[in-house]
């Protein structure tokens, strides 16, 4: 169906935008009714599981970034580090290791080929920050999985959630340290879960928790769960009280248990003091509306079929003078202006009892663009970090960006937003499913934010792993790490003529190739043995001097060691 060659992506474009002008704004300006939202996101099979030969799939260079504070990361590249042209992943979840920060795991919803629904549970990991991944088989192969969740406990044990068929769940461990998974565990669920495991150092520490959406449950109308023996076994159902979905989970310093999420009457939060003791019943405190002036959403033109984004809820554990703070964010269809879609926060400083009144974090002047796919994280030292894609600059409401934010002083004010990314074209690259998926993930640490996110900036939809320092710099050693060759390409989009500049620390043979989509090598600008800083011009050639056509290339650095791809739009 939707393949990732150029007339494809043209088409795609094209009939979204035509889909696009003839919805009308005030269609989409306002929240669509909270039960037909409930009623039409659920994860199911509709698609027969054919094998595909992915060796016989063409390759494409892996796309990668690099700035003063940020790198991005392809990670689902094949065993070369190559990007597979044809297939798709998107919701991804992150889990950094907290005994050994280097130790970083994505999973993600892996299509084969986008031209089936197919999905199976993608993975990858990296041992050295985030630099380098390697992508293994997806769990069961062969098997329908969908809304990956993952996360470590306190001892460097890792949990991957997985929805398969009739809405089950089953969560994969790895307990020694390694990278293969054990047999996965029943843990009851349903759509749109999503877990926390507690690393308090209390009585819970080590318990894992899930809740979903009650609709589509193995346990309806029941919508969460817990284990307490290392997720070796899961209790039976309870409902969380005032019935969420769409929203995650959080467990402060205390062990304490927050949910957040949607019910008809707004977002709520819910907490539970009791679910951290193994020997006491899962028991809800309260839960409580929180006012971010506006509701989740879906089925809005920048993601057709998927949500706005899930709303996100975190504590502050820092021990300063915002520990305890209970924190909310999500992308919202705001009420007071009719902005279908702003990034907004609240915070509670009474373990969620009441919340202040809401802040926009994007600081765009329009009430007309798309912020989506809001995710929040809280770093041990308190700093609050937000990732959403944004639109503010693509005049057709679609060429989206991802921005960075961060807080210091408790979510009282934000840095000024921070330009993560290239802009790209989310309708490309479908698998034959209309969105790019509900949500992204981040996890923070103290001097990081890391990202796991779905663009399409080689063409196609992949999963990337993006670090970002939210105070400008990255250590030398990170930037030399993801920028081994200092490469810089100027101008780019190239009309005439570009000029590659990059700098080689010592003799060594580098060759210097130019790829189209499709991952051909179509011209090759250096392949000889050089040393320090080197210039080289490209006039949109191919070998045989012929001008190319308009579209996306890749020019690519390789030496013995390391390989550097930049993306290049020939006009």
């Amino acid at each position: 169906m939707n393949k990732c060659y150029t007339s494809s992506i043209k088409s795609i474009r094209n009939a979204f935008l035509l889909g696009f002008l003839v919805c009308s704004a005030t269609a989409f300006s306002q929240t669509t009714n909270f039960n037909t939202l409930n009623e039409m996101h659920n994860e199911v099979p509709d698609d027969p599981y054919i094998e595909v030969n992915k060796a016989a799939m063409e390759r494409s260079p892996s796309y990668e970034a690099a700035g003063p504070n940020y790198f991005t990361k392809q990670v689902n590249v094949d065993s070369n580090g190559n990007n597979i042209v044809g297939d798709a992943g998107n919701e991804p979840s992150i889990a950094v290791d907290p005994t050994n920060p280097d130790r970083m795991v994505i999973g993600w919803r892996q299509f084969d080929d986008v031209s089936s629904n197919f999905r199976q549970a993608g993975n990858a990991y990296s041992l050295n920050g985030g630099y380098n991944w390697v992508n293994p088989d997806v769990l069961t192969p062969g098997n329908f999985r969908s809304d990956p969740v993952l996360d470590f406990d306190s001892e460097g044990n890792l949990y991957y959630n997985s929805l398969t068929t009739g809405f089950v769940c089953q969560v994969f461990t790895i307990s020694d340290g390694g990278q293969d998974w054990g047999a996965p565990v029943a843990a009851f669920g349903g759509d749109k879960q999503w877990m926390r495991i507690d690393r308090s150092g209390g009585v819970g520490d080590g318990n894992n928790y899930s809740y979903w959406n009650s609709s589509f449950s193995t346990c309806a109308p029941n919508n969460f769960t817990r284990s307490v023996d290392g997720s070796q076994n899961f209790e039976s159902c309870v409902l969380v009280d005032g019935n969420p979905r769409w929203g995650t989970l959080a467990v402060d310093a205390s062990g304490n248990l927050y949910t957040v999420g949607q019910n008809n009457a707004g977002l709520i939060v819910t907490k539970s003091t009791t679910a951290q003791n193994p020997a006491n019943p899962v028991v809800f405190d309260f839960f409580n509306t929180v006012d971010l002036d506006g509701e989740l959403d879906a089925g809005i033109p920048i993601n057709p079929q998927g949500l706005l984004g899930q709303a996100w809820i975190d504590v502050d554990i820092s021990g300063g003078i915002g520990h305890g703070n209970v924190y909310v964010c999500a992308s919202v269809n705001r009420i007071s202006n009719g902005d279908a879609a702003d990034v907004m926060f609240a915070k509670s400083i009474d373990g969620g009892i009441t919340f202040a009144p809401p802040i926009r974090i994007n600081d765009d002047a329009s009430e007309s663009n798309y912020q989506w796919f809001g995710t929040m994280a809280v770093a041990p030292n308190g700093r609050i970090d937000v990732v959403w894609l944004d639109t503010r600059n693509a005049p057709n409401l679609l060429e989206s960006v991802l921005y960075y934010s961060f807080s210091e002083d408790q979510g009282d004010s934000w840095s000024e937003n921070k330009l993560i990314s290239e802009s790209f074209d989310p309708t490309i690259g479908y698998p034959n499913q209309n969105k790019m998926g509900d949500y992204f993930d981040m996890v923070s640490d103290n001097d990081y934010a890391h990202v796991a996110w779905a663009n399409t900036l080689n063409g196609g939809q992949d999963v990337y792993y993006t670090r970002i320092s939210p105070y400008g710099l990255l250590g030398v050693e990170d930037y030399s790490e993801a920028n081994p060759f200092q490469l810089v390409l100027f101008p780019n989009p190239v009309s005439d003529t570009t000029t590659l500049l990059f700098d080689i620390s010592s003799e060594e043979h580098i060759t210097v190739t130019v790829f189209d989509l499709l991952g051909r090598k179509i011209n090759v600008l250096l392949d000889e043995t050089v040393f320090g800083k080197q210039s080289l011009s490209w006039e949109g050639v191919n070998a045989e001097r012929a001008k190319l056509t308009s579209g996306l290339y890749f020019i690519s650095i390789q030496s013995k060691t390391n390989r550097q791809t930049i993306k290049v739009l020939l006009e």
